[in-house]
């Protein structure tokens, strides 16, 4: 009797293969997605370069609402004639109300003053003059503080990747805290550059709202990782004989439905939020949600094929060293 109860009570804490997801095995398969995305954002980068904002690199940004019909190149051209310096245009629409606007994008080491932006505004009026040219916003950035803006988001990122290091390293000590904060900075560095790549390929300029993507991201991911290295300690201690790819393959299958709930939750919303800044012509807002839906992606991925598959590789490395150690 006391055997049959054992034998149960064996069975209850047994995870059964049938529900374990097995993530493990396909880890190459996962490992070759991202790197085919980090090789087409390459590609994208080394094709188009990377657009900096007016808040990062200095210069000024003017929108003009017209009549009519104007091409963007011919424009751009006589605003460079004007100016003296490389002015690039593009023509926006708003859905709402169908109103077109030109934007125009002067780069330079400085901005522009006031006299200079009455004196533009002049001559490009002049040239145009059946278009009935109006400046309708304007934005102008020193290159200094440009420069220190874009230094300040660097350091955001980079310190943020730090603390994340540190915290998970000193909360998941049982299970090599060492290894698992360099696993899920390892995902966070994947998610931060596809959040990089979608910027590149729709042509979205790097500004503040690519740092406030990749905070929020960086939020978002490492809150999906800790809770699955919470559940791989927690079945640890519950299953300590199992082999850690099992044991990580378990805890992941147990956890994945909340990750693709939230992911859903999240994209979701952001993804409204997004249409309705491109029906409205909201540019800061459609700069942040387009990369936010993507991150948001990105981090549920890396969470749970990335982050998880590496930390068994780095644990697997170590228990075959282990056997050799003992015998020195």
């Amino acid at each position: 009797m006391s055997n049959e109860k054992n034998m149960n009570s064996a069975l209850s804490i047994t995870p059964s293969s049938s529900k374990i997801l097995h993530f493990y095995n396909k880890r190459f398969i996962f490992f070759a997605i991202s790197l085919a995305i980090m090789l087409f954002g390459l590609i994208n980068v080394k094709l188009f370069g990377v657009q900096l904002d007016i808040q990062f690199k200095g210069g000024a940004l003017l929108k003009y609402t017209y009549t009519g019909d104007i091409k963007a190149d011919d424009v751009g051209d006589a605003a460079t004639d004007i100016l003296g310096r490389p002015v690039t245009t593009q023509i926006t629409e708003d859905m709402k109300t169908g109103d077109k606007r030109l934007v125009l994008n002067i780069a330079g080491n400085y901005g522009m003053d006031a006299k200079e932006q009455v004196k533009f505004d002049d001559a490009l009026k002049a040239k145009f003059s059946g278009n009935s040219l109006d400046l309708a916003e304007s934005s102008m950035v020193e290159p200094f503080f440009g420069h220190k803006f874009l230094t300040n988001g660097i350091i955001a990122i980079v310190l943020s990747f730090c603390l994340v290091m540190v915290y998970v390293w000193i909360r998941f000590k049982k299970i090599g805290g060492l290894s698992a904060g360099l696993m899920a900075i390892v995902a966070l560095i994947h998610d931060i550059l596809v959040v990089f790549f979608t910027c590149v390929v729709f042509k979205i300029p790097i500004g503040d709202s690519f740092v406030a993507v990749a905070l929020s991201i960086i939020g978002y991911s490492v809150n999906d990782t800790i809770v699955i290295y919470d559940r791989i300690r927690e079945n640890h201690d519950l299953h300590p004989k199992i082999a850690v790819d099992t044991l990580t393959d378990l805890s992941i299958s147990q956890s994945i439905t909340r990750s693709i709930n939230t992911n859903i939750a999240v994209c979701l919303s952001v993804t409204i939020v997004y249409i309705m800044a491109r029906f409205n012509s909201i540019d800061s807002i459609e700069s942040f949600a387009l990369p936010m839906a993507i991150g948001s992606v990105s981090g549920c991925y890396s969470t749970i094929c990335i982050a998880g598959p590496l930390w068994v590789m780095w644990q697997k490395h170590k228990e075959k060293k282990l056997p050799v150690k003992k015998q020195k």
